[in-house]
């Protein structure tokens, strides 16, 4: 244990609205370092001041046990409610479970293996390329960030690495042969187990937990100084009318990707992210497996009459497709910005940076000419804002080198001369909340013998 006691103080509970996960509240004035070392071992922050440990396997009493100890050697003292000791002391087992001639520890080492894999996944260091049904379980192809395919079998607890492969596009074309009409592209949608996991990392209230909807005020202005609006209807409404679209979620429910059936342009929106933060990724491939041709990312304050013009010409499939390697030109430049030109925008060239901005410099697009001779640098090429400046803009487009110019100009002539309506003041609301308690409902191999399963 360290000689120099921390100011930091860890309350560790059973979850109030989920059968096994287990809640961390940290209070002292240097409760972050207790934060970071539970972080390290599988807790997820709801708020500054409270964590959460909620894993696929149901073992996180266990795991939360091993946590304390960790505490401990750092100094930073702990308390466990009498409810969760009686959880941590609860000896069970997984009822039908297919390993049967394991011992306890065995098994815990099994679900521990598959918790990682799930961790992986969700988390993109595991990015999943297709999956399929076999008739028995859930199986997949993937390939981690740091190298390495690997083939993937089963499900929750019992997910495992069945082999290591060579090239990711050897072995996706052999899942294609195995499995045929079954293989569909990404991860497979979530598990019940899975659902209710990603719930309990996110909100301490049951599922039930309602919110009576604000009453806005309806103002109409420029597209691009309007709310943000309803991004998720955006996302729904447009997978609904474009059938060539299939969408699943990422295992922890955080993310949706959208896959075009010619696998080679992916939306990706993060349901959690807030303010400028990007809620959408749009990546555009010349073949299912081979590198990123361009890509573009959309903060969640982006106006929904933006994001509208956006998704419309993904719809249109020519109006996303691009030559590879495609030189940046005058030209390209020229007919990306036409519309802002036109409109009366003011054009200024500072240094490598290409600017036009509206008369109020209150909305703008940048163009980086270094970036645009330079394909494989990180920096974004363009830049479409609104805000009180390019540095710290209300929202932001950023969209890299081979963006296509047909796709930029459409959102040009949206800045320029669309208009949409702004939701302001909305009246207090309050929460309605039930009490269910959601249940992990049986599965092939359900935890018995102990009633926090």
């Amino acid at each position: 244990m360290s000689d120099h006691p921390i100011d930091a103080h860890v309350r560790f509970d059973t979850h109030p609205a989920h059968t096994s996960a287990v809640t961390a509240t940290l209070t002292g004035t240097h409760h972050r370092a207790a934060q970071a070392l539970l972080a390290a071992r599988g807790f997820e922050n709801l708020d500054d001041h409270t964590m959460v440990l909620a894993r696929i396997d149901h073992e996180e009493p266990y795991w939360a046990h091993q946590a304390t100890h960790a505490l401990h050697a750092e100094g930073i003292t702990t308390e466990i409610t009498p409810r969760l000791r009686e959880a941590i002391d609860e000896e069970w087992t997984w009822a039908n479970y297919p390993m049967h001639w394991l011992t306890r520890a065995e098994v815990r080492e099994v679900s521990n293996a598959a918790q990682t894999i799930y961790d992986d996944i969700r988390h993109g260091r595991l990015i999943i390329h297709a999956h399929a049904h076999d008739g028995w379980t859930t199986v997949a192809i993937g390939t981690y960030l740091d190298g390495g395919t690997v083939a993937l079998h089963g499900e929750n607890h019992l997910r495992s690495i069945a082999d290591r492969l060579e090239s990711p596009a050897q072995a996706l074309a052999s899942f294609q042969r195995l499995h045929g009409d079954a293989v569909r592209p990404g991860p497979a949608p979530m598990t019940d187990i899975e659902q209710q996991t990603a719930q309990a990392r996110t909100s301490l209230r049951s599922p039930d937990t309602a919110q009576a909807p604000a009453t806005p005020r309806i103002e109409r202005g420029p597209s691009y100084a309007v709310g943000p609006g309803d991004h998720e209807a955006l996302l729904n409404d447009f997978l609904t009318q474009n059938n060539d679209w299939e969408k699943y979620r990422t295992w922890d429910d955080n993310t949706t990707i959208a896959v075009h059936e010619s696998l080679t342009l992916r939306v990706l929106f993060d349901h959690d992210a807030r303010s400028r933060d990007p809620k959408w990724t749009i990546a555009a491939y010349e073949t299912p497996v081979s590198d990123r041709m361009w890509h573009m990312t959309i903060a969640a304050t982006t106006p929904a009459t933006v994001l509208n013009t956006l998704l419309t010409v993904l719809a249109a499939e020519d109006a996303w497709e691009t030559a590879v390697g495609s030189p940046v030109t005058e030209k390209t430049v020229t007919d990306a910005t036409r519309p802002l030109t036109e409109a009366g925008w003011t054009h200024t060239v500072d240094g490598r940076w290409l600017r036009w901005q509206t008369l109020q410099e209150d909305a703008g697009v940048q163009f980086d000419a270094f970036a645009a001779q330079a394909p494989h640098t990180p920096l974004d090429t363009w830049t479409i804002w609104a805000g009180p400046s390019i540095d710290h803009p209300a929202w932001a487009i950023r969209a890299s080198v081979y963006t296509p110019s047909g796709l930029l100009a459409d959102l040009a002539e949206e800045l320029a001369h669309g208009t949409g309506t702004r939701q302001t003041a909305p009246q207090h609301t309050t929460s309605v909340t039930t009490t269910a308690v959601a249940v992990p409902p049986a599965s092939p191999s359900s935890p018995v013998a102990g009633p926090r399963h």
